[in-house]
């Protein structure tokens, strides 16, 4: 008897059924079943608590779902592992009925590899309340302010009902007008300062530097005006200049350490161009897997909605053998780089944006990716190796 896998997305599907072979049913729920409807608010205002229902054409997804269920040794809840998974999982658990109940179980991976997905197979547990109980307050405020605000900002623009208030765009809306209001209200001041290019001879081609002005006979110089700047403009002509000392010395950086969803979404937007939306979804396919030529897909990357910077320690190793091959023994440290996650509520069991296999270079994947696949992997593949130099 076959066992059953469910997760969200039929792309996902395909890539692991081709790791698992025979043994295994992969079916896709294809993102949530459950939903409240928007035709109304459907939330209890007494306790809070939302009315969902099947989404509309989710009906043949489900009864696909029980089938197999039904027919199978054990079902494996294998949507992704934030809170919208969690939930996905406890709606299917319960859509599913208690004559199954008994036989499912809830496994997480943070990439999709035969290793990994095996690993979670042998360490199931139970689907986690406190993380679907988060995706519920965040769903619930979400109709909430929605629902009960927006009329209200429609009342005071004149009816202008394509206007909409939101958990998240109302405070960050309210951020930028604060901003923009502080902009306007500041009022300029005139200021100077003096820069010298100089040499060491009067020789053209002699090596030149820039000096700045930075003290006037121990004080800083309070250069309001172009009189003021003119004023030590001629005071300087004529002036004798010397370097009074040179100060040598050493500064260690460390490297920036690996993605995550943000920093990601940060460096594709400043360096590639892309905005959140297109990172996310070239993200996505990374993740979910692609065909390298041998006939089966393989996940590229690890799990892409995190804010955490571990990394786990097979993961270090195979940086380090590849930072050792490509660059050499001197840009590998004693010890592997740790980083710590400055928010305290990160979820450290994820791990941070990277590789699946650091020895699958850019180089190496640029044939079977589109162009904006590549430049995506190529900016998370080189930020994972150079935070472990």
């Amino acid at each position: 008897m076959a066992k059953l896998l469910i997760v969200e997305s039929a792309k996902k599907a395909k890539t692991i059924k081709g790791m698992l072979g025979s043994d295994f049913t992969v079916k896709a729920t294809s993102g949530h079943i459950l939903e409240m409807p928007p035709d109304d608010l459907h939330v209890n205002l007494e306790d809070f608590t939302p009315t969902l229902y099947l989404i509309r054409g989710k009906g043949k997804t489900l009864e696909g779902l029980k089938e197999a269920a039904a027919k199978a040794e054990a079902v494996y809840l294998a949507t992704d592992m934030d809170r919208e998974g969690e939930a996905i999982a406890q709606h299917v658990a319960e859509r599913l009925g208690r004559t199954v109940a008994g036989k499912v179980r809830r496994i997480t991976f943070t990439a999709i590899t035969k290793a990994d997905i095996q690993a979670a197979l042998a360490n199931p547990r139970q689907i986690d309340r406190r993380l679907v109980e988060a995706q519920v307050a965040r769903r619930v405020t979400d109709r909430l302010v929605g629902y009960m605000v927006s009329p209200v900002l429609w009342k005071g623009l004149s009816g202008i009902k394509r206007l909409s208030a939101g958990r998240v765009q109302s405070p960050a809306l309210w951020l930028v007008v604060e901003r923009e209001r502080a902009i306007q209200a500041f009022i300029p001041e005139e200021w100077w300062s003096i820069e010298a290019e100089l040499s060491k001879t009067a020789d053209p081609a002699h090596q030149k530097f820039w000096a700045f002005l930075f003290k006037i006979k121990g004080k800083k110089p309070e250069l309001k005006t172009e009189a003021d700047a003119q004023k030590v403009l001629a005071d300087l002509k004529g002036a004798a200049w010397r370097v009074e000392r040179v100060e040598k010395g050493t500064r260690l950086r460390r490297p920036y350490p690996p993605f995550t969803t943000d920093s990601m979404q940060q460096a594709a937007s400043s360096q590639l161009g892309f905005n959140p939306r297109l990172t996310m979804k070239l993200a996505q396919e990374l993740y979910e897997g692609v065909e390298l030529g041998e006939g089966k897909a393989v996940g590229l990357i690890t799990y892409i909605r995190t804010d955490s910077l571990a990394v786990a320690p097979e993961a270090q190793e195979a940086a380090r053998a590849v930072v050792t091959k490509y660059f050499g023994e001197a840009y590998l440290p004693a010890q592997p780089p740790v980083y710590q996650t400055r928010d305290k509520t990160a979820q450290e069991a994820h791990e941070a944006i990277r590789p699946v296999d650091p020895w699958k270079t850019p180089k190496a994947v640029e044939p079977y990716l589109t162009k904006q696949q590549h430049l995506l992997y190529r900016l998370i593949w080189r930020r994972f190796i150079a935070s472990q130099m």
